[in-house]
């Protein structure tokens, strides 16, 4: 079954694919508590529900016995204008993501459910996610054998650096093997850390209330404006962390996606093509695009 799986998740279009035993996250839920006891979440409110089912799937998922994980390389092979605005490369394609990542999830269950069944999975309803439920993608990722967790708080997979995105898909079939997770081997580098202009990282720790990607997406609240200077142009997320990366450097080779290709306004415009541009154009041009949240958190649409 697991190899089965892991040559049709190949097939649909996924860059990597591994297998963990469903558990209790329960280091990870100590941490998770006391990250948010902390206020480290800001405006992300939502981190605070769902916490057992966050911290144990089978809790979200009943009946769950394996987390399967999925990896999309989305490095990207051409760069933006240097005289732009700045947008973090997961936010380069004309398509968001998310819409991506499904369709594939859906033509790999497909597969699964054809050669074993409707009932492998581990509920007749939603039993696959993208980071919109509550679910610890990267330590899945990590359990499963597909990375480790960097100081910079990303996934880090070998073959790939850290630009991909992670999706899960959960059985109801318990295996005979796992994957066993990769040791961390960021050793003693801290150029992430000390690359992060508003002071955001700690060795594994990110405090999101200072985050430039938190900043530009997430939050609501007016930034700060002893933070507004240090945004470093960045308009939607950030890359400066994972940019700086030796393992990046060493391993990340442009995606072979042709569903992620670069919105040609991330490619050609520049500050002030994003200035003249009202809401009305920033619709049109961006409506299918992942850049839609934060420029609706920011009001430009």
């Amino acid at each position: 079954m697991k190899e089965f799986i892991q040559k049709a998740a190949f097939s649909v279009g996924f860059d990597a694919c591994g297998f963990a035993k469903a558990e209790e996250l329960t280091d990870d839920a100590a941490f998770l508590r006391s990250w948010l006891d902390a206020g480290m979440n800001g405006d992300m409110q939502y981190l605070e529900r769902n916490f057992e089912k966050r911290t144990d799937p089978r809790r979200m998922v009943p009946g769950c016995k394996t987390v399967i994980v999925l990896l999309l390389n989305f490095f990207p092979e051409q760069v933006q204008n240097l005289h732009s605005h700045k947008i973090a490369k997961y936010a380069y394609p004309e398509t968001d993501y998310h819409y991506v990542i499904r369709e594939k999830l859906q033509k790999l269950e497909q597969k699964i459910a054809d050669e074993f069944g409707n009932d492998c999975f581990a509920s007749e309803f939603q039993h696959s996610f993208i980071d919109s439920a509550p679910v610890l993608e990267r330590r899945w990722a990590q359990k499963a054998g597909l990375g480790w967790i960097g100081k910079h708080t990303q996934l880090i997979a070998p073959g790939f650096g850290s630009y991909v995105f992670i999706a899960t898909l959960m059985l109801n079939r318990e295996l005979n093997a796992y994957d066993e997770p990769i040791r961390d081997r960021c050793g003693t580098c801290t150029k992430c850390i000390a690359a992060c202009p508003t002071q955001a990282l700690q060795p594994e720790i990110l405090d999101a209330r200072k985050c430039i990607s938190y900043l530009t997406i997430e939050t609501k609240s007016e930034v700060p404006e002893e933070l507004k200077e240090k945004l470093s142009g960045y308009m939607v997320g950030c890359d400066i962390c994972a940019d700086v990366c030796p393992w990046n450097k060493k391993w990340s080779v442009s995606h072979l996606h042709d569903e992620l290709k670069p919105s040609e306004a991330i490619l050609t415009w520049n500050d002030d093509d994003w200035e003249r541009a009202d809401g009305e154009q920033l619709r049109r041009t961006f409506r299918k695009s992942a850049i839609m949240r934060a420029l609706k958190n920011q009001r430009k649409v």
